[in-house]
């Protein structure tokens, strides 16, 4: 039987994942000078959190949810995004209460989605959530914070801001009210899933990829109308913020984002360079969260940002590291006794270096090619003569190609010295 993964699940290859490790590790160093600490979060949390804090009506929670019945008869959901359970772990650990808390989380999410190119089933994330503060300050130093994650990572000239605001709950409510009147009456000419979502979730609709629909939205009313003076007012604080900050930004009255509980300002960072799967970072303000686990009234805003997406955006341009420093070739049953002992030898004297010893067989040309793949450094070669004489050679593989040979008992400390020259 020829078992391959399911649909949609995608094995991360160790050059993958050597991508993947240093895009969190660059990410982790920007969170860390914002202030924002780590927190673990369960893969699998009640249904009720998502179907109450996402929406009831939502794409995500109405068809792209893992959800099954565990032993005890309970409903449960592999997490399709972080925000909810995040929300629900700092209010029940007592984080939140008169607390200003910046915490972000990484780690995969799950949702049955139609697989392609930097969409998958299960697909890795990193999310920041910041509670306590009304903003727009707040806000600004989010999306300040994303924009330096992209010049680290040397993308930023890739990537584009765009911003929006939902307003407060009642404006949106009017919003929607006014977007459904002016869609009832073009219902014919909108896609299949779009006249379904008028009754369900209008304004996922102003998302809709649909030529047609793209055409009927052209003429809608806009949330931006719609706006309080409150959220109108922060909305024009936030980007004189980020004029003075010279950060660029797009408006884009279309941006509601797919999710029940965002207000005020929702964000998208998209890019060209990925075709359809464009938007790589979004986010925004969702201050009733809180509320809706039991906790007290508290602002709160943050992001999500597509692990996969960034992986592809880097591309070629990656510089893959070495996988050793040093690499012990040995021929001979004697010969390897020798080299094995000396890989640990090596690795005690210095521990921050990768030192690879070549198990079992194998002819010399082929362990030294292997040595060179390795990227290492210098090759230490031991054969059954090295041994009777009690010594080692060893090659330096970036430096022209010199070998030498010299007493075993003096290989660790000029490994040691040759790589800290290094």
């Amino acid at each position: 039987m020829n078992i391959k993964a399911i649909r949609g699940m995608q094995d991360l290859l160790p050059d993958q994942k050597e991508i993947y490790r240093y895009i969190e590790d660059v990410l982790r160093r920007v969170l860390s000078a914002y202030g924002y600490r780590e927190i673990g979060l369960p893969v699998i949390e009640s249904t009720q959190l998502f179907s109450r804090l996402v929406g009831e009506a939502t794409d995500i929670v109405e068809k792209e949810m893992y959800t099954f019945d565990d032993r005890n008869g309970d409903s449960i959901t592999l997490r399709p995004e972080g925000t909810a359970g995040c929300v629900r772990a700092a209010q029940e650990n007592g984080l939140l209460f008169n607390q200003v808390q910046r915490l972000w989380y990484a780690g995969p999410m799950f949702r049955y989605e139609r697989p392609q190119k930097g969409r998958y089933r299960q697909f890795e994330q990193i999310g920041a959530e910041c509670f306590g503060m009304p903003g727009p300050d707040v806000d600004v130093e989010l999306l300040l914070m994303t924009h330096r994650m992209w010049k680290t990572l040397g993308i930023a000239e890739h990537l584009t801001l765009e911003l929006n605001s939902m307003g407060s709950l009642s404006a949106r409510q009017r919003y929607t009210r006014s977007l459904v009147e002016y869609l009832e009456a073009r219902k014919e000419d909108l896609d299949k899933d779009s006249q379904r979502r008028i009754t369900s979730n209008p304004l996922r609709i102003l998302d809709s990829k649909d030529e047609g629909t793209r055409d009927v939205l052209k003429e809608a009313p806009l949330i931006t109308d719609y706006l309080d003076d409150e959220s109108r007012q922060q909305f024009d604080q936030i980007c004189g913020l980020l004029d003075q900050a010279q950060l660029a930004y797009r408006i884009n009255p279309f941006i509601v984002r797919g999710l029940d509980y965002y207000n005020k300002t929702v964000f998208e960072w998209t890019t060209q360079s990925l075709g359809a799967q464009g938007t790589v970072c979004a986010g925004g303000r969702y201050d009733g969260l809180v509320e809706e686990v039991g906790g007290k009234p508290t602002p709160a805003v943050g992001f999500a940002l597509g692990m996969d997406r960034l992986a592809l955006m880097l591309g070629e341009k990656f510089e893959f590291q070495a996988s050793a420093d040093v690499y012990i070739a040995s021929l001979g049953d004697g010969a390897r006794r020798h080299a094995l002992l000396l890989a640990e030898e090596l690795r005690d004297s210095c521990p921050a270096r990768t030192v690879i010893a070549h198990c079992g067989e194998g002819k010399f040309k082929s362990q030294m090619k292997k040595a060179d793949q390795s990227g290492a450094l210098m090759a230490i070669i031991i054969g059954e003569d090295e041994v009777e004489r009690g010594e080692v050679s060893i090659k330096h593989l970036r430096e022209g190609g010199d070998q030498i040979s010299m007493d075993a008992v003096k290989v660790k400390e000029y490994v040691r010295k040759m790589l800290t020259k290094e």
